[in-house]
């Protein structure tokens, strides 16, 4: 699937990409990289954390299921740290577990589907053209997403 680029198109953005499927990974990282962007990418929020303290991104876009340190802690670890970037979270358990943005921390929740590629175009493109209100440290969080992730597997 090719991209274009058209001249509204949100500028070019430095992403830090989380996701221990390295198939998965590279395909967003391609698409991300097609649309004008830099793409870093980490195997699991261990890792990303760790770029974080280095490199300032963007965006952070953070899959839920990840082995050593999951999606949802890594958003709790950054909102705890202040982090500034809009955070998007994908997962394939998003509909099944009821997680939504209130419970996760993120900016977004993006549901992996068929159409993913499409929202996450969109959600990247909004997310990096506005003043995204930034969510409270993760001690402001509702308990709910912990429950949820004890749910789905």
């Amino acid at each position: 699937m090719r991209i274009s680029k058209s001249p509204s198109s949100s500028p070019s953005a430095v992403i830090l990409l989380v996701d221990d499927n390295r198939m998965g990974l590279a395909a967003r990282r391609a698409v991300l990289q097609e649309l004008g962007h830099t793409v870093v990418t980490a195997v699991n929020g261990q890792d990303a954390l760790g770029l974080t303290e280095a490199q300032s991104f963007d965006l952070v876009i953070t899959d839920w299921k990840m082995p050593k340190l999951d999606g949802i802690e890594l958003i709790r670890e950054l909102r705890n740290r202040l982090y500034p970037a809009p955070i998007v979270l994908l997962s394939g358990f998003a509909d099944s577990s009821g997680l939504h943005e209130s419970e996760s921390g993120a900016d977004v929740v993006v549901q992996k589907s068929a159409n993913e590629v499409q929202v996450l175009i969109s959600t990247v493109k909004r997310l990096l053209t506005r003043k995204a209100l930034r969510k409270g440290p993760a001690s402001q969080l509702p308990a709910k997403a912990t429950k949820a992730k004890g749910k789905a597997s």
